[in-house]
């Protein structure tokens, strides 16, 4: 595997939302059949700074591809205030070994202020409106200065997901959404963390094989959807970033 590592720091020009628009359409059937490296090495020499990469930090293995191809690169964080503390150990141990920033978001409100606002447990009694509040929002103010970000979403990890392009428009936040591990099968993604021996969060050892945020994440049995401990016993199937 040949990695070729580009300059987070180039400078780009800036482009309005057509363009950038324009840009994603042609790339992403272009790159369908990149590598990761090669998608997110177009993604740092197209937008430089503009680029960001968004962990859930499950595992640290799309910020490890980044990290190789463009050392420096910023991993973004949603930091919603309900996490594991596995999560937020995983995201300081990617900190401290691989060369990233990570950029921690946050919502506008603690959990204790919304719970002033909303009552308490909102997840429980409107989990759209929580997670609009603590993932949604919060994401599209992190995003403001950046014109792409690159997220760990794959095809094969539920129906809503199979059409997802490596490089498509998110009309929504108005932002290049990269996705360079669209292809890959949950073998590869082993494989790739076992070959470079990549930091996972404990608790997918532990029967957690998705993981959000702690209220609303259940363990799986070994053999069902790896997804269905995600608001368990609901329809529900995303938070409203990817969908």
């Amino acid at each position: 595997m040949t990695v070729v590592d580009v300059d987070i720091s180039c400078p780009v020009p800036e482009r309005s939302p057509a363009e950038l628009r324009e840009l994603a359409l042609v790339a992403g059937p272009e790159l369908e059949l990149g590598s990761a490296e090669d998608i997110i090495g177009w993604a740092v020499a197209t937008f430089g700074a503009r680029f960001c990469v968004a962990s859930s930090m499950a595992d640290a293995v799309l910020a490890h591809v980044a990290a190789r191809v463009a050392p420096g690169v910023r991993v973004v964080f949603l930091d919603t205030g309900y996490h594991f503390a596995e999560t937020i150990g995983t995201r300081d141990a990617v900190a401290a070994t691989l060369p990233v920033e990570v950029v921690t978001l946050r919502p506008e409100q603690s959990v204790g202020d919304q719970d002033a606002a909303y009552g308490p447990d909102l997840w429980m009694r409107e989990s759209d409106r929580c997670c609009a509040l603590r993932k949604v929002e919060p994401l599209r103010r992190g995003l403001a200065d950046y014109d792409a970000w690159a997220t760990g979403l794959r095809r094969d990890e539920t129906r809503n997901r199979v059409i997802a392009p490596v490089v498509g428009w998110d009309e929504r936040l108005g932002t290049v959404k990269v996705s360079p591990l669209a292809r890959w099968t949950q073998a590869d993604v082993d494989d790739y963390i076992v070959e470079h021996q990549v930091l996972v969060n404990p608790l997918v050892a532990d029967g957690y094989p998705s993981i959000g945020c702690h209220p609303c994440t259940r363990r799986v049995a070994a053999g069902d959807d790896p997804r269905s401990g995600r608001w368990a016993g609901t329809a529900k199937t995303e938070c409203g970033i990817h969908s």
